[in-house]
């Protein structure tokens, strides 16, 4: 038992390192599709709510294909996909150069628009959710469109729509083991790399399962202060 124990440690001959370094580019690729994806699910719901229709069908088009394709196979089209893109582009201008995507960054665009399209009905139900009197007190106190979506709606919106995001949040985590396939050295990736080595796949993949757990849990509790938080006002008028 000590024996497999020792592959885990931080010494020369064990996992450890490796492990915690593929965990922490595991949590890092999650966290950097947040500032992409969130505002950008947010711009299509609101898409969809314009009165134009070239935008409505734009945003349309947009959710049904990213979140009717596989994460995998958008992962694998937009890895390959822009680096052969980029390549006949850089082509036709007379450079024959190779051409290689960064794995970290097409994993990062993959993940957001998958993490965009799943977001949006989230915040598409929370506005069907929001009372229009919000609206019209906003525009009975002479604020502006603007300023009301940000002093107002948004706030609100937020609080509401804080669950469904939290669930598409711990999706986007565990989408993320999907990088292995592209050589992303993730916390998976490096999981298998252990396995294929050692021979002990019970001892690492519980190992990844401990981790990904712990990060679920960390997002839960997380989640649930921000949900606490955004609903202390209600909380404050409550008889």
């Amino acid at each position: 038992m000590f024996d497999h124990l020792s592959l885990l440690s931080f010494a020369s001959g064990g996992w450890g390192s490796a492990l915690l370094a593929g965990a922490l580019v595991t949590i890092a690729l999650a966290l950097s599709c947040l500032p992409i994806g969130l505002p950008l699910g947010l711009a299509v719901a609101l898409a969809s709510r314009s009165k134009k229709r070239w935008l409505r069908a734009l945003a349309t088009v947009f959710s049904t294909v990213f979140r009717g394709l596989p994460e995998l196979l958008t992962l694998l089209i937009i890895y390959y996909g822009c680096q052969i893109a980029a390549q006949k582009i850089l082509a036709a201008l007379g450079y024959q150069g190779e051409v290689a995507i960064n794995t970290f960054v097409a994993a990062m665009a993959a993940f957001s628009l998958v993490f965009a399209a799943f977001s949006s009905q989230i915040w598409l139900a929370a506005f069907k959710t929001l009372p229009k009197g919000q609206y019209e007190a906003a525009s009975a106190l002479s604020l502006s469109k603007p300023t009301a979506f940000r002093k107002v709606v948004f706030p609100q919106l937020l609080r509401i729509a804080l669950p469904g995001l939290s669930n598409n949040w711990l999706s986007l985590l565990k989408d993320t083991s999907l990088v292995s396939t592209i050589s992303l050295v993730d916390l998976m990736r490096q999981t298998n790399l252990a396995v294929s080595v050692t021979k002990e796949p019970m001892l690492f993949y519980s190992v990844a399962c401990f981790g990904y757990l712990f990060f679920s849990a960390i997002s839960g509790r997380l989640f649930h202060y921000l949900e606490q938080y955004f609903s202390r006002h209600q909380r404050s008028v409550r008889p």
